[in-house]
């Protein structure tokens, strides 16, 4: 591979003169900064021509893996295929040129459109309405547990300071509580990987604010005893707070209102499309029960026939703006495209796929808890453990046929766990493919480990040190003098 072209840093590149611009002439006069801000030295930045630049990074964007040109099956992140129609419509003018500080009659199709979103989120849940306002899934859940410490603090109730959290739980929600001020109370699992409610009856008392609940939960198992739990939460003065993230097997089938939740956050990058690799971006809506209204951070209202506006809880405020705008437009768009009816299939789909690959490969793939699951589910590695074979290198040798590698070692329940979701949006063919490759990869196991212990093989880097990248991280270039 030619360095000139394909350097791994821009740096690399380099050559004293070279630029890849041609400014005007100034025409405003000279003007010297003040000393104590300059720097002492000019800053030892890249010198290189725009073509190099241009190929330099297109060059690296095609290394990147991403939805739209390969399968990605991540466990419990849906990065389901975003639709072009959503990013046309984040992309129109009168969206794209809006600022969080104009006046609200100058915004009123964007306001609009937050407000039918609120309500479609509600139609969708069972919930009575809904803020727009988190930035993310982890940001909605600090914000459904403010909401929540708010709603015992107006009842004169101080008491409530913990929070019960499954050992299946998301490992947000422990953090989150913590960020809160609340202090997390673990409660076990049966057998069957689903709550011990006998576990949760003994830790529920009068300093328990919350039971957060994922369903399906981190294993993608249903928790069928949601009814009882309900019924034990509400008797202690506890509410009840739904982990939205595995909200995608359960769209159109069931409602977590309907369920007995008072509080729930949605991660509206991953049942409503945008993926979020990378960090960003997300939005984390919050809805709230019939009761509750008021203590959302902000929503928009209606007045009258026309004029939408925003409402402000001065009490709770996770964010200066009503939220990601952008990935709020993608979402109401992809409603809008399923329509009524389309939206119900959702959730059957994405449990159909992953039960059929579930069901493919439990020959070769140790299954812990064989049941019929939901969006997603968890091998613990191969069948066969003489070959050494570990989940780490079975992610890694996905990489060299083309596909991204599941979720691994988590949840933390089983040592080689392998977690699986393909969503609803992939065709049958894809997943056929993906499961010949898998079956592939186990054969190889067994015939040639060690060239699954060294993958990948195909790809622009190969294996790297996890452990040294996490204690000495290289965050910086630093010129190596005297050296070509």
């Amino acid at each position: 591979m030619n360095n000139q072209l394909y350097g791994n840093l821009i740096f690399e590149l380099s050559h004293p003169g070279r630029k890849g611009y041609s400014l005007p002439n100034n025409e405003f006069g000279h003007y010297e900064l003040p000393a104590t801000i300059c720097r002492a030295e000019d800053a030892p930045l890249p010198e290189c021509d725009e073509l190099t630049v241009v190929r330099h990074y297109t060059n690296h964007s095609a290394n990147n893996f991403g939805v739209n040109n390969g399968f990605y099956p991540l466990g419990s992140c849906t990065m389901k295929y975003n639709p072009v129609l959503n990013e046309e419509t984040a992309l129109l003018p009168g969206f794209q040129a809006l600022h969080p500080s104009q006046p609200e009659d100058t915004c009123q199709g964007a306001l609009e459109l937050m407000f039918n979103l609120q309500h479609s989120l509600s139609a969708l849940t069972g919930l009575s309405d809904f803020t727009l306002n988190p930035f993310a899934g982890a940001h909605g859940e600090l914000t459904g547990l403010m909401i929540i410490r708010a709603y015992h603090q107006q009842r004169g109730d101080d008491r409530r300071t913990k929070v019960i959290v499954p050992d299946t739980a998301h490992g947000t929600n422990p953090a989150s509580a913590a960020v809160c001020g609340l202090d997390v109370v673990e409660v076990r699992s049966t057998q069957d990987g689903t709550v011990d409610v006998d576990d949760l009856r003994e830790k529920l008392d009068g300093t328990i604010a919350a039971v957060m609940m994922t369903n399906p939960n981190t294993l993608g198992l249903f928790e069928r005893q949601i009814p009882e739990i309900a019924k034990l939460v509400h008797a202690n003065g506890t509410l009840l707070y739904y982990d939205g993230a595995n909200l995608n097997p359960m769209l159109g089938k069931c409602r977590p209102g309907d369920m007995g939740f008072d509080v729930m956050h949605i991660n509206l990058h991953k049942t409503f499309s945008t993926p979020h690799g990378g960090g960003g971006p997300g939005c984390g809506p919050v809805g709230v029960r019939a009761g509750m209204e008021e203590l959302l951070p902000c929503r928009v209202v209606k007045s009258g026939d026309a004029l939408y506006h925003i409402v402000r809880n001065e009490g709770i405020q996770v964010g200066a703006t009503v939220g990601n705008f952008a990935v709020m437009v993608r979402a109401y768009t992809y409603i809008l495209s399923l329509g009524k009816e389309e939206v119900k299939m959702v959730g059957p789909l994405a449990t159909l796929n992953a039960n059929y690959i579930k069901e493919s490969l439990k020959d070769l793939y140790e299954l812990p808890i064989d049941t019929l699951c939901k969006h997603e589910f968890v091998f613990n590695g191969l069948k066969d453990k003489s070959t050494g074979v570990t989940t780490m290198d079975i992610a890694k040798r996905l990489l060299d046929y083309g596909y991204h590698a599941p979720t691994i070692y988590f949840p933390l329940l089983f040592h080689e766990s392998l977690m699986i979701e393909p969503t609803e949006s992939e065709s049958k063919d894809t997943i056929d493919g993906f499961i010949a490759v898998m079956r592939r990869i186990a054969e190889e196991a067994i015939t040639n480990p060690d060239m699954v212990k060294g993958a990948p093989h195909s790809t622009p880097i190969g294996r790297v040190d996890d452990v040294l990248a996490a204690k000495q991280p290289v965050l910086t270039f630093r010129e190596v003098r005297g050296e070509e």
